[in-house]
Parts: structure tokens; C-alpha cells; sequence
């Protein structure tokens, strides 16, 4: 009898599976919905009957009990990079020379994926089943949302092909199709809810929704568009590791192709532009990837992005409306923008009633006045613009002038030398102020729970904040005086300025909101120096010898901390216990095989991983680049090696196997594990 029961809750479970796939991967369904919920229902009855069975990846299961206690975070096992986007053709043959150049080819394979408006995650399998669902968050720790994907029926919770790899993580977007986030809304606005503004947001706070049970009935989907580490399972391309996830039984867009050069591409794109329209979810552009892996290894990446692919952006999506007013919004790091003040308008599902006009410059060449008529868009940007005038309109206002004064403290306005915008130089601007708070304490930087804007305000208009450095000085028994804010608010908001003290160095550094760093070039300084003495005490030289950083990174670097701000601000952290976590960089070795030598690795190193071989190296003294020049000292090469290889060959550069390089290493000092 029980092994009849075991037999037939499994048999179950893999019906339900089955039918899960067809209907929300291939789209194909067998049987009508009422069938299927029989089919669950049956199982439920079983495992609640015998709860010996029970498995936490039955279609059961999808479901939690009760609220989620909050987020976790977790880091991504290779970082999760952003693309830059293109918004032209001119622009995109642009990028297509550069790819012909750097690869020495008369003619390059891209794969064209639509890009689904959707919000980016990671899934990761383990013997087959799913353990892990991160956000995209910095790019390098997202946040752990894996049982809120585990609601969707369009991820498998078990790998059901039998060639299911030990481990796997695929990347992708989740979404909502048009017409059923339509019929949402419809439910919402009979329930007497919200509307939900678009399905981006929508997709957005469902993700980010503690109760599971809720988002279970938001209609996600997911396409999955990249496979990480494809030469794990011997794959050569973008489209044979798609193929790859497929057979898997994760879902991915049926609507990608092939490019074979230039004028494919171009066709490809021009054929997308009318299209787009009839697909059943919102889309933006166009995503290009070189289709050799090969070859996308040969050509890298920046401090920010892939080489080997671009968005590549629709023509813009324009609507008209009246310009009401222009008001000045002064940012954090002091530069004041004209914004103009619109007469709400839909644009691609949002309401738009603010856009951003630039500069004076803009304005006097557009001439931009109150009262007129004028066209905006989004084309590819997250911000609205606004493009020109509607010729024959009256005008009702007076020319644009920018003032002399900052509209926010009154200090004189100066205008930047080398661009267009005016600034106010003044670094207690209660606007700078209080957005350099808010910056410091947001997700990105070292999230500090409970601080947004609303916070930030109220402590800057008790007096309370002048500077990030004072929030290190609060007292439960000033903040509990503040509107809306009770003992226990005040005792969580303390205690997430106590911990953030040791947030770690990178966190830091993007905290504190020196120009030109951001999260990844904050990352590699915080492993090249270790902690926050070292790098206050380097110069631009030594700034400049670390590959990512440019002339203008390093000058602003140094330009903070020897400024009389940056020291002071600086000093104010230390003595309020501000002590970030970092790994002490071990001393660099002054004698060996690998000190000041340049290394470029390529191909798959069988017992070591990229990551670990390229900090290796480093930690022993020697430089790890991402292309083979004249100033290469060696090539590691592992097996199925790109046209790095060729190139090292054909420039008489030094070949090293893994053999040679585990050896050398071990004689270095660093014996490194098998992965």
C-alpha cells in the first residue's frame, strides 16, 4: 500500500510538471484548466494525507506559508553587468567596426533578442533543482527572491530532462504580458484597489512583495537569455546555449535570430521596428550579442559592460503636451537642472508630468517657453525629454533665464568650464545636503533601512543632519521628537547606522559619492588597496597602474581626499567608528615569475576558475588584462582557447599550460584548490 501511495503521489507530481511546461514554456497545453486543478488537487489531498512524502519542490510547494521575514542578499557567482545602449543604426555599425576591429574580421555572427521590458534575475539549479533566485541589485550581490520566484509556473522547480547538469544558472527577465496585466488592473479597480501605472512597476513590486500567497496571482512570466559558465557543458555559442536551456525545459523567447554581418543586422533591426508592435509584451529595443563565445571572450569587457553586446533602442515613442512651468532642481553634487513642469500625458503606459530640459543651452536652443506646446519622449531613456515646440502655438512666457543664484541656499551659481552646467558650489545647499544623505544611505551605497527622503527631511529640517557624517550622532531621544517616527522606528533606524559602520570598503566608497566612481570601480579599489588609509594616501601614479582606472578616475580620486572637504569629511567617519570590512590585499611579492608581468588568460583551465586564477595572479605581483598587445608578458591557455591564442602566437608571446601555472603559483607561495 505505501509503495503504492509513494507511486502515485510521484506519478502526480510529474503529470503536474509536465502540464506546467506545456503551458507556460511552450505555450501548448493539453488539458483544459479545470483538469489541472483536479490534477493538484488530488496531490494535495495525498501529501496532506501522508505527509512522510511531502517535498519542498512538489507543484504543491510553490506557494510559502505565511510572510517572508524580509530580504537576504547574496552575492552573483559572476558579476551581472548592465549593456550600453545605442539608439540609432548609425550608432550600431558603429559598434560593429569596433567589433570587426578588435577581432581582426571582415564580418561578425550576432544573435538579435528583443528586449523584454521586464526586471532582470538569476536562477540557480543544483543536481536539477532550483535553489536560488537573485535580482540584478549592484551587479554583484542581488537580493535573495527565491521563493517568490518559485510562484512562478513558467520556472521549473526541478530540471525534468535527465541530462540536468550538477549546477546551472541561467539569467533572464520576468515580465507581464500586456493583455494580462490589463485584465489585473480590471480585478484591482472592481476590488476598489489601485491600478497598477505599468507593467515594468507592476513586475517590479511583485518581485519585492513579502507575501507569496499575493504574488502568485500577479501574472509573471520569464524568458531565460543567457546560460553562465556555457563551457562548462561544451557550448560555443549564444544560440546553442539558448537551444541548450530549451532542452532543459527553461523557457526562452522562440522570437531570437540570427545575424550573419552587417547588413543582416541592419535588416534585422529595420524588420523589429514595425513588428514590435504585435508582440504580446512591451519591449524597447533590440539586444545584439556577438553569437561565439569564443570571440566574446577575445573581446571583453569595460569597468561597466560587455564589448561583445549593446542595446540597441527603438526609435522614440513621442506624445504632446503643455509645458506649465520650469522649476531648478539642484543635484548632489551641486549641478542645477531646469525641469520642465508638464500637463500630465501617457507615455508608453506611464504618466508623465516632469522631463528634464538639460541646461540654458538647451533651452535657448530649443527655445523653450511656459505656455507652449511642446513634444516629448522616452526614446530608450528611463527619464522623459523633452524634443521641441509645436510650430503655430502662442506664446505665453517670457523667455528662460537661469539665475545667478542658487534657488535652493542663494549662493551664486557657477557655470562649469567644461560643460554645460551651472553648479552651486555650495556643499551645505540644504538640496545637496540632503540628497547626499539620501544617496548614503540607499541600497546601492551602504543601505541604511528607514532612511529615504521623507527621514532625510525631517532630520535636516529639526537640524539634526548637516553632513552623511552626522547620522553617526543621532539620539533616540531627538528622533522620537520627529513626525511619524515612534520609539521602535527610531531603535530600528539606529541600529541600521550602527551597521552600517562596517559595511564593506566598496559600499563605502560609493557611499561617500566621489565623482566618476561607481559600484564596479568602487569594488576594484576597495580589493587593490584594502582600506580606506591606503587609498586617502595614493597618488594618481599608483592609481593609474591598476587596469580600469583612467586618468579621470584617478584625478578625482586624489582630488577628494587632499581636498580640505574630503579630509574633513573623512576624519568625521573614522571618529564615528566608521570602520569598513575589507581583505587586507596580501603584500605584493618583490621576486618571482609572475611580479610586473602582464597576463592574459584564455580558453577553460580544467581544475581552476577564471576568477580565482586571475586574483592568484595578481596576489603574486603580475597584471591580469583582457586583450593580447606587445606589452603581454605570457598567455595562459586552457582548453578550446580563443583567437587570443592565434594572436600570442603570431606576436611571439609565451604560452603557459595550467600545469606550468599551478606550479609556478604553488612555488609563489599560493597553492590553489581544485574548483
Amino acid at each position: 500500500m505505501t509503495q503504492t501511495v509513494e507511486r502515485q503521489i510521484e506519478t502526480l507530481r510529474r503529470k503536474i510538471e509536465r502540464h506546467d511546461h506545456l503551458y507556460h514554456v511552450l505555450g501548448e497545453p493539453e488539458i483544459s484548466d479545470r483538469e489541472y486543478d483536479k490534477l493538484l488537487r488530488e496531490l494535495n489531498d495525498l501529501e496532506e494525507a501522508h505527509p512522510e512524502y511531502r517535498d519542498p519542490d512538489s507543484p504543491t510547494q510553490r506557494v510559502s506559508r505565511g510572510l517572508l521575514p524580509g530580504f537576504k542578499t547574496a552575492r552573483h557567482s559572476v558579476p551581472m553587468l548592465s549593456l550600453d545602449n545605442t539608439y540609432s543604426l548609425e550608432e550600431l555599425e558603429q559598434f560593429d567596426a569596433r567589433v570587426r576591429r578588435l577581432l581582426e574580421k571582415e564580418s561578425v555572427e550576432y544573435v538579435v533578442e528583443p528586449k523584454v521590458d521586464g526586471v532582470a534575475v538569476a536562477l540557480r539549479y543544483r543536481d536539477g533543482r532550483f535553489v536560488l533566485g537573485l535580482t540584478r541589485g549592484d551587479g554583484t550581490e542581488g537580493d535573495d527572491i527565491t521563493a517568490n520566484l518559485r510562484t512562478l509556473r513558467s520556472v521549473p522547480l526541478r530540471i525534468p530532462a535527465r541530462e540536468a547538469p550538477g549546477e546551472l544558472e541561467a539569467r533572464g527577465e520576468v515580465y507581464m504580458e500586456t493583455r494580462a496585466f490589463e485584465k489585473m488592473n480590471e480585478r484591482r479597480i472592481a476590488a476598489g484597489l489601485n491600478a497598477f501605472m505599468n507593467p515594468r512597476n507592476a513586475t517590479t513590486g511583485s518581485l519585492k512583495t513579502l507575501d507569496t500567497s499575493e504574488v502568485a496571482k500577479r501574472p509573471l512570466q520569464i524568458y531565460l537569455f543567457q546560460l553562465v559558465r556555457p563551457e562548462r557543458y561544451g557550448l560555443k555559442t549564444q544560440l546553442e546555449s539558448i537551444a541548450f536551456l530549451s532542452r532543459l525545459g527553461l523557457r526562452v523567447n522562440p522570437a531570437n535570430s540570427l545575424a550573419r554581418g552587417w547588413e543582416e543586422l541592419r535588416r534585422e533591426c529595420e524588420r523589429w521596428d514595425t513588428k514590435r508592435e504585435k508582440l504580446p509584451y512591451g519591449t524597447d529595443g533590440l539586444v545584439i550579442k556577438v553569437n561565439s563565445f569564443r570571440e566574446q571572450e577575445a573581446l571583453g569587457f569595460t569597468a561597466k559592460s560587455p564589448r561583445w553586446g549593446i542595446a540597441y533602442k527603438f526609435g522614440a515613442h513621442e506624445a504632446e503636451t503643455t509645458l506649465k512651468d520650469i522649476e531648478l532642481q539642484v543635484g548632489r553634487t551641486g549641478v542645477v537642472t531646469p525641469v520642465a513642469i508638464l500637463e500630465p500625458v501617457t507615455l508608453l503606459g506611464t504618466v508623465v508630468a516632469r522631463a528634464t530640459l538639460h541646461n540654458q543651452d538647451e533651452i535657448e536652443r530649443k527655445d523653450f517657453r511656459v505656455g507652449d506646446r511642446v513634444v516629448i519622449d522616452k526614446g530608450g531613456d528611463v527619464i522623459p525629454k523633452v524634443l521641441r515646440v509645436v510650430p503655430g502655438g502662442k506664446r505665453r512666457g517670457p523667455k528662460f533665464v537661469m539665475p545667478s543664484k542658487c534657488p535652493v541656499c542663494g549662493s551664486p551659481l557657477v557655470r562649469d568650464p567644461e560643460m554645460a552646467a551651472v553648479r552651486c558650489e555650495n556643499l551645505f545647499c540644504p538640496a545637496q545636503v540632503r540628497r547626499r544623505i539620501v544617496h548614503f544611505a540607499s541600497r546601492g551605497a551602504l543601505d541604511i533601512e528607514g532612511l529615504g527622503w521623507k527621514t532625510v527631511d525631517w532630520l535636516a529640517d529639526a537640524g539634526l543632519v548637516e553632513d552623511p557624517a552626522d547620522l553617526y550622532h543621532l539620539r533616540a531621544e531627538d528622533l522620537v521628537k520627529l513626525p511619524g517616527m515612534g520609539e521602535k522606528s527610531a531603535a530600528n533606524l539606529l541600529a541600521g547606522i550602527e551597521r552600517s559602520k562596517s559595511a564593506p570598503l566598496d559600499r563605502l566608497l560609493v557611499a561617500i559619492g566621489i565623482r566618476h566612481v561607481g559600484a564596479r570601480i568602487a569594488q576594484i579599489l576597495a580589493e587593490h588597496f584594502g582600506s580606506l588609509d591606503a587609498l586617502e594616501k595614493a597618488d594618481e601614479e599608483a592609481l593609474l597602474g591598476i587596469d580600469a582606472i583612467g586618468p579621470e578616475i584617478a584625478s578625482s580620486v586624489v582630488s577628494f581626499f587632499s581636498s580640505k572637504v574630503g579630509k574633513t569629511f573623512v576624519q568625521k567617519l573614522r571618529h564615528a567608528g566608521v570602520n569598513p570590512e575589507s581583505k587586507a590585499p596580501r603584500r605584493a611579492a618583490s621576486t618571482g615569475p609572475f611580479v610586473r608581468k602582464t597576463f592574459v588568460l584564455t580558453g577553460t583551465l580544467e581544475e581552476l576558475s577564471r576568477e580565482d586564477t586571475a586574483r592568484f595572479i595578481q596576489e603574486v605581483g603580475g597584471k591580469v588584462t583582457s586583450s593580447v598587445s606587445s606589452k603581454t608578458d605570457a598567455v595562459v591557455a586552457g582548453s578550446d582557447p580563443g583567437s587570443k591564442l592565434d594572436k600570442a602566437r603570431a606576436l611571439g608571446i609565451e604560452v603557459w599550460d595550467e600545469n606550468r601555472l599551478k606550479t609556478a603559483l604553488k612555488k609563489a607561495g599560493v597553492v590553489p584548490a581544485a574548483r
